[in-house]
């Protein structure tokens, strides 16, 4: 099973009173839902089987670029290619790093994977919710970012590779991009600049409730707390306890602090996928996910910058 995770019972989320602000006043606005569900659309029919080493996976690569092409013309886009050693031996990897220079000495990190679920590959999977719309919120966060340059921190967009496991989820079989690029950047001292480092992931789900996951850092859970009050969507976290294995956790053990914005219920819950029948089956299909989801994620992403921001 990809991710090791406890539901357990409802609770009242408490808001801390600093940093909060009016609904009326967040500037999650231009974000769009909308778009960032059809960008899923146009993702999924560009690529989708996109498990490692596929020719959709190429596609995929190419797909992200494409929408980069005014921060690439800048020297802002990295491509980092890596090999990783998997049960099915060395595999070719590559994350992508797209950045958006702010005024303040420090970053912002937001990730997502972008590949579908190796062990799936024989069957019609195509990921919508899992690293299909994630990627696609990734790409409509770019554009706001590119018609609102950060004022504080930098941004910086992560699209990673190899989050799912090549044959059965570890330590050791699992999360082979962000491992990579956490002891990349502790290496070269870039980690020592990461204020935090947010994963968005099964965030499209048409019912929405992002999880209150254990390993994430709690202020980073509180000021979550704070931007859904802010922006009005407190309805849609905090239902369920969560305790994610995610793309986070390379960062969390070097101290970064981190926040993993998922939802993990996803659809019905069976024997077989008691995470919700659509996880990790052929029904991760785009009518299982809507632009109503996608806003309220992208409005919590886009005030938690701004509270990281005052927090910092």
């Amino acid at each position: 099973m990809r991710r090791l995770a406890l539901l357990l019972c409802a609770f009242a989320a408490t808001f801390p009173a600093v940093g909060q602000r009016p609904a009326t006043a967040h500037a999650a606005g231009k974000f769009s839902g909308q778009a960032a569900y059809d960008v899923t659309k146009q993702f999924i029919a560009a690529a989708p089987h996109r498990w490692v080493g596929s020719p959709d996976h190429t596609k995929a690569e190419a797909f992200i670029r494409s929408h980069f092409t005014a921060e690439a013309a800048k020297g802002n886009v990295e491509a980092d290619p890596f090999t990783a050693s998997t049960p099915a031996g060395q595999m070719a990897m590559k994350n992508f790093i797209v950045r958006y220079p702010g005024k303040k000495d420090g970053v912002i990190v937001i990730a997502s994977h972008y590949e579908t679920n190796y062990p799936l590959r024989d069957i019609n999977f195509v990921g919508a919710n899992d690293g299909g719309a994630t990627s696609a919120f990734l790409i409509e966060l770019g554009a706001y970012l590119r018609a609102h340059p950060p004022e504080g921190y930098s941004v910086w967009l992560v699209f990673d590779d190899g989050e799912e496991a090549i044959d059965s989820w570890s330590d050791r079989d699992s999360l082979y991009g962000t491992r990579h690029l956490a002891a990349k950047w502790s290496q070269d001292g870039t980690i020592k600049k990461i204020k935090a480092f947010m994963v968005v992931d099964m965030i499209g789900d048409k019912d929405l409730n992002i999880d209150r996951d254990s390993n994430s850092t709690p202020w980073m859970l509180d000021l979550l707390a704070t931007a859904a009050k802010n922006t009005g969507h407190s309805a849609f976290v905090f239902k369920n306890s969560t305790a994610v294995m995610d793309d986070h956790l390379p960062f969390q053990r070097r101290g970064v602090p981190v926040l993993d914005i998922i939802d993990l219920d996803y659809g019905p819950p069976t024997s077989e996928h008691p995470e919700g029948g659509y996880h990790h089956t052929a029904l991760d299909t785009l009518d299982k996910i809507s632009p109503h989801s996608l806003q309220i994620a992208g409005d919590l992403v886009v005030e938690m910058i701004h509270l990281i921001n005052q927090h910092g």
